[in-house]
């Protein structure tokens, strides 16, 4: 059970005493009631306690109260933390014991009402999700999709990238009032091993899932090696509609002209300023590299644990993606790709005539610009990405970050931000010759080529409902700003829900989202392999700027001249 389920029991419960106090007058188990509670979302939420703050919540009188919580205290189930050095003041917070008990406490509550609702055969309580959206706005999934799975009593199995927004989909579906799926029939993996797995199963005689969610950059080697299958008959049969997806994005699930998947989500890199710090100093927010460094040097105070700036730094993927995204910052994409009016196309292209362009005056800015960020980040910056870079923002210990749309929405929603309302979204800032264009990222979903025959149809209506206009403003509205969707995002609610809806938005009325920094050519997956491990070397002083980029540019152009399809090609209808 996660922490968000803890407080939607708590608010189930209190909801459901709430009425029979109008028939017994509150005693002291209510009083205990009120303080437990309130200690307990408390903690989950960050929130410092006073035993004089508990004793205005229990309702009692203040000597009473004062008696109660000390002997509670006494009992082991509160403990005095010391807020200062003199022991003076102090903070009260839950036990462990507590903590265990009232966790063992809500997992029976929402064991029963799964049994109240109705168990599916075979299934346990703690595969349900205890879901917080009301009945009346539940998404309500397509009568054909509920009747198909009655009736072949098929048990639909998904793989799918191990990050919130999947999380909450696979509650969306393991939800007991939806009786589709459970937890157990969704595997979530971290990004390299879902690589790995999808890979794996695409090399079995039948897949183990109905649908994949395969990264973007993936698809020109997922559909050249016949991982994944063509899935253009079914999507007007599905209802589907792919004018409704910003063009940039649809083209990421198509190859060759046909299309291998449906967009699940896409998510945009971008720079979190911290406003108030910016509005404080009076500093403009950063257009360019060099405001970027020059803002995060003000502010940065290693010291006083507050850091410049935190990006993607890891060795290997998130290290590579930082250097083609700050290189496409730069004006130029990693790869030959042709110049359009608004940036840069695979289409049209010669995957033969393909080469690597790092080795230029943008490859070499990248570099640059990389050293000097690191000069404002966490010292072990080279050793961070991702979640851990993004706790650090959250915790209110850096002015500057980079991070997808996807994570960052943490910042709004995360029971402990203290950055809450304290953010200001920019485009990406650009480099000598550059351009704002900002790097899609995301996910698709796929159907397996190794998929049975007879459950194709089935995953097929799947997707359409994971990636239905209703799906996504219900995860929007739920503190996902990710729909793909013009008309999600032209929905009032949907856009009212978080600041970077709108911020996306304008960012495609302004034709500034784009997939060309990382492109789904089969050998993209090589090229981040080879970036990640070079320019980690050049930027921990392994080798020389010059002598890693020519490393890199060396493997990565045998990558695009060896033979282009070397994975037989499977023609599926």
């Amino acid at each position: 059970m996660n922490e968000y389920e803890m407080l939607r029991v708590i608010d189930f419960i209190e909801k459901t005493r709430r009425p029979f106090r109008e028939v017994v007058e509150a005693a002291d188990d209510d009083a205990i009631w009120l303080i437990v509670t309130f200690l307990i979302k408390s903690h989950i939420q960050s929130q410092t306690v006073s035993i004089s703050t508990l004793g205005q919540e229990s309702g009692l009188p203040y000597a009473t109260s004062m008696r109660l919580i000390n002997r509670l205290i006494d009992s082991g189930y509160i403990l005095k933390v010391a807020k200062s050095s003199t022991g003076k003041s102090f903070a009260l917070q839950p036990s462990e014991q507590l903590l265990r008990s009232f966790e063992i406490y809500a997992r029976k509550t929402k064991s029963l009402l799964a049994q109240t609702l109705g168990l599916r055969a075979g299934e346990e309580e703690d595969e349900y999700y205890f879901g917080g959206t009301p009945l009346g706005s539940q998404i309500i999934p397509p009568m054909r999709l509920v009747q198909k799975r009655a009736e072949s009593q098929i048990e639909l199995r998904f793989l799918l990238n191990d990050d919130n927004y999947f999380s909450a989909m696979r509650n969306m579906w393991a939800d007991f009032r939806n009786n589709l799926a459970s937890r157990k029939n969704f595997d979530l993996l971290p990004l390299p091993d879902l690589y790995l797995r999808a890979r794996e199963n695409g090399a079995k005689p039948l897949s183990d899932y109905d649908v994949i969610a395969i990264n973007m950059p993936w698809l020109g080697e997922f559909a050249e090696s016949g991982v994944i299958r063509p899935i253009d008959q079914y999507i007007q049969k599905t209802g589907i509609n792919p004018l409704d997806f910003h063009p940039s994005i649809w083209s990421s699930a198509t190859w060759e002209g046909r299309d291998y998947g449906v967009p699940g989500y896409c998510t945009v890199e971008l720079l979190a300023a911290r406003k108030d710090l910016f509005s404080d100093t009076g500093l403009s927010f950063p257009k360019t590299f060099d405001d970027v460094i020059n803002a995060g040097r003000k502010f940065h105070a290693p010291d006083e644990g507050m850091f410049g700036a935190v990006w993607d730094g890891a060795r290997g993927m998130p290290i590579a993606s930082s250097f083609l995204f700050f290189m496409g910052a730069c004006g130029q994409p990693a790869i030959s790709l042709r110049k359009t009016r608004s940036g840069f196309t695979l289409d049209g292209a010669n995957l033969e005539e393909l080469s690597c362009t790092i080795l230029s005056d943008a490859g070499f800015s990248a570099l640059d610009y990389m050293r000097r960020l690191m000069e404002i980040s966490p010292p072990k910056i080279l050793e961070l990405a991702w979640d851990q870079t993004l706790a650090i923002f959250l915790k209110g210990k850096a002015s500057l970050g980079y991070f997808w749309t996807m994570r960052a929405a943490r910042f709004e929603y995360d029971v402990q931000s203290v950055v809450k309302r304290r953010v200001e979204y920019l485009p990406q800032p650009y480099g000598p010759g550059g351009t704002r264009a900002s790097p899609i990222g995301g996910f698709l979903f796929c159907i397996p080529t190794n998929l049975p025959e007879e459950r194709v149809e089935l995953a097929a209506d799947a997707i359409a409902w994971m990636a239905s206009r209703e799906a996504m403003k219900a995860h929007v509205k739920n503190g996902f700003p990710v729909a793909p969707r013009f008309s999600v995002s032209a929905d009032p609610e949907a856009a009212a829900s978080s600041p970077i809806v709108r911020f996306v938005d304008q960012l495609a009325k302004k034709n500034l989202l784009h997939t060309w920094q990382r492109p789904k050519i089969p050998q993209y997956t090589t090229i981040e392999k080879v970036l990640g491990e070079e320019i980690h070397d050049a930027l921990l002083g392994n080798k020389s700027p010059r002598l890693a980029l020519e490393h890199a540019a060396a493997q990565i152009e045998a990558s695009l001249k060896s033979v282009q399809r070397t994975w037989p090609r499977q023609n599926v209808i």
